[in-house]
């Protein structure tokens, strides 16, 4: 799937693999290259980056929309962070990091409006770890009275398919 747009508006992006945001002006031709999980791999002046779903409309296409009621305490609504956590999607094959099992904790400083995260990747050397953590970032700073996100990756334990929900080995086709 290769096609040629026009950006409607200036819109982030993050490169692949190091996660460099990089912005793309208003009026620039991209070459989307994928279109999975909600997110947009494109090309743009030799550099394939990604574009969030949330910045579609900038690439003529339906954005996604994360839409959070504030809570009227001023706390940070946990669900809420896993609502947003829900959103992000592994760049390969189009599941959430959440049914894939990759994240491990998450934790709310709610005198910081700090959230912490523990995540990790499918394997050890996956490229597309710093993508990852921007998506992550990214979406979970969305989250009402949120004022940072801090991702760790960790290794420990090692991810395997047994930490993926049911549905997510159905649809990946690893259940049996």
């Amino acid at each position: 799937m290769q096609k040629m747009v026009n950006t409607t508006r200036e819109v982030k992006a993050r490169r692949v693999p190091t996660g460099e945001v990089k912005i793309i002006p208003k009026h620039e031709f991209v070459n989307i290259t994928q279109d999975l999980g909600g997110n947009y791999t494109v090309t743009w002046q030799g550099n394939m980056l990604r574009i969030d779903g949330t910045d579609a409309d900038a690439i003529g296409r339906k954005p996604t929309t994360l839409d959070f009621a504030t809570p009227s305490d001023g706390q940070i609504d946990e669900q809420q962070v896993w609502t947003a956590l829900e959103s992000v999607y592994d760049p390969e094959i189009p599941i959430n990091l959440v049914s894939l099992g990759l994240i491990y904790a998450v934790n709310i400083d709610q005198a910081e409006q700090q959230v912490l995260i523990k995540m990790t990747l499918t394997a050890p050397g996956c490229g597309m770890g710093p993508v990852l953590v921007g998506d992550v970032e990214y979406r979970v700073g969305m989250v009402p009275n949120v004022a940072a996100v801090k991702v760790e990756l960790v290794f420990d334990p090692p991810w395997s398919r047994d930490m993926m929900s049911e549905e997510a080995q159905l649809e990946a086709g690893v259940f049996f």
